[in-house]
């Protein structure tokens, strides 16, 4: 169910709640909780109202209100135009030969950006993804962050193909997982790259290609319609340094040859060039000829330490679709100027 309705905040919403047409399977509690939902959220009551009239406690309409959010029964999406966001998008896609802009509103400068990124590519991918498509994806936290802000539906013959291999050790979150979530999502099918990130020699990698059947998921990565990929800057190579990838030496040495970040563990200079280094050859990931092959090339990313490697990976990919927020925007802005 959706209505119009004014916020706390005064500005026009369109908050959209689960229908109260429960089924005889729902339970009580599904059915109380959606209720306090559309009272807090579509009738503006307080919570003490809310508490009263269903005879709970406020306490109890505190975590309802909060189950509901998490369980995505209630979106709110703000509306109203929001001038110097535009102003920007439109200056990315002239600067950069851009189809496509989102930049994400993000007005605390000393804090991390990729919340707003993730959640701006949530609601982008929902509305991208279509039956029939075949997608090729990277990981990494600004990928993993989409996921609780994309709409699940079921998408007929929906494929995910993994553009790089993962991780032994997982700790808080396995970034490597986002392929089949996101797969999940959709109700398509995922195809994973059952390799690490980085082998130890190119006929380690030649091996695990040709005789162990990934072969298979690499020439599926030729029929892409679209590829999703995020960059990470050389300052911290955080991912792959920490997982044991990437040694402090070589991190060092990858740097002084002019490297700014890589993309699926392609690393690259400000140039869009890759630069000199055998790493580069060890990565079990797609080569970034048939990432450039994708109609929809969507490159979402942002962060100050982040503007070097996002201006080399616009060279390095051209990404048709860019996501990021409204500081490192400005940034690219005033960089693509100098």
């Amino acid at each position: 169910m959706k209505t119009e309705s004014k916020g706390r905040s005064g500005k026009s919403q369109a908050v959209e709640t689960a229908g109260t047409d429960a089924g005889p399977s729902d339970s009580r509690s599904d059915r109380l909780r959606v209720r306090a939902a559309w009272m807090y959220f579509v009738e503006q009551m307080t919570q003490n109202d809310i508490a009263e009239v269903l005879g709970v406690g406020r306490v109890t309409v505190v975590r309802m209100l909060a189950e509901a959010r998490a369980r995505n029964e209630v979106r709110i999406a703000i509306e109203g135009e929001l001038s110097d966001i535009i102003r920007q998008e439109r200056a990315l896609e002239q600067k950069f030969g851009i189809e496509r802009a989102i930049v994400a509103p993000f007005s605390s400068g000393g804090d991390n950006p990729i919340p707003v990124i993730g959640a701006a590519t949530g609601y982008f991918l929902s509305e991208a993804m279509k039956p029939g498509m075949s997608v090729g994806v990277g990981w990494g936290r600004t990928l993993f962050g989409t996921l609780p802000h994309i709409s699940p539906r079921p998408l007929a013959d929906f494929r995910v193909i993994s553009l790089l291999g993962g991780v032994g050790v997982a700790r808080k979150s396995n970034p490597a997982e986002f392929a089949w979530r996101f797969a999940q999502i959709f109700q398509g099918d995922g195809y994973l790259i059952p390799a690490p990130a980085v082998v130890d020699s190119v006929e380690t990698k030649r091996a695990l290609i040709e005789r162990c059947g990934l072969s298979e998921i690499f020439t599926l990565a030729d029929k892409l319609d679209a590829v999703l990929v995020s960059v990470g800057d050389i300052a911290s190579a955080s991912t792959f340094y920490r997982g044991g990838f990437l040694t402090e030496d070589e991190r060092l040495k990858l740097a002084a040859s002019g490297a700014v970040g890589d993309l699926l563990f392609h690393f690259f200079d400000k140039a869009g060039k890759l630069v000199d280094h055998r790493i580069n050859d060890l990565g079990m990931s797609v080569d970034v000829d048939r990432i450039r092959k994708a109609p929809m090339r969507i490159l979402t990313s942002g962060g100050p330490e982040k503007i070097d490697a996002l201006l080399g990976a616009m060279k390095l990919v051209s990404p048709t679709v860019l996501i990021t927020d409204e500081q490192s925007a400005r940034q690219l802005i005033e960089a693509q100027g100098e």
